[in-house]
């Protein structure tokens, strides 16, 4: 299993950057290995809601399922996404910070069946991946979210 944490701090309150980061279909606002990303059910974002995403990882792209597993706003959302070959785990915490809000993403990906010989060496992409993915983030929070 590979696993990547980062905190990051944005002067947005928690209620309006719960809003944005717990619709997984920004993720292509701010992840730049995130090639498409669409909400597949529902009109409120909550517990359960899906998202297709197709991520560029390892040179190839990925389609991946997610939904919403954990819900509990302002506080955090946990999706878990799944295709054949991987499991992914995101949970986003949101906590007061000193001029906004402080966010900690935590992620684990982990391999199925016959890839999870691959897990041992996932860990160095991962981060390269989730680095990206954090300095997007950080970018898009330094601007007015768009909410909609």
């Amino acid at each position: 299993m590979a696993h990547y944490r980062a905190t990051i701090d944005t002067d947005h309150g928690s209620e309006e950057v719960f809003a944005y980061l717990s619709d997984f279909s920004n993720a292509r606002e701010w992840d730049p290995g995130v090639v498409e990303a669409e909400r597949v059910t529902g009109q409120e974002v909550g517990l359960g809601t899906r998202f297709s995403l197709i991520a560029r990882f390892l040179g190839r792209h990925n389609q991946l399922t997610y939904r919403i597993v954990e819900f509990q706003p302002p506080r955090s959302v946990t999706f878990l996404g799944e295709n054949r070959s991987v499991v992914s785990r995101d949970r986003i915490v949101f906590e007061p910070g000193a001029a906004g809000t402080r966010i900690t993403y935590d992620a684990e990906l982990t391999m199925k069946g016959l890839f999870k010989f691959l897990d041992p060496l996932l860990g160095l992409a991962f981060k390269r991946v989730g680095d990206r993915a954090v300095v997007g983030m950080s970018r898009v929070l330094e601007q007015p979210l768009s909410l909609g």
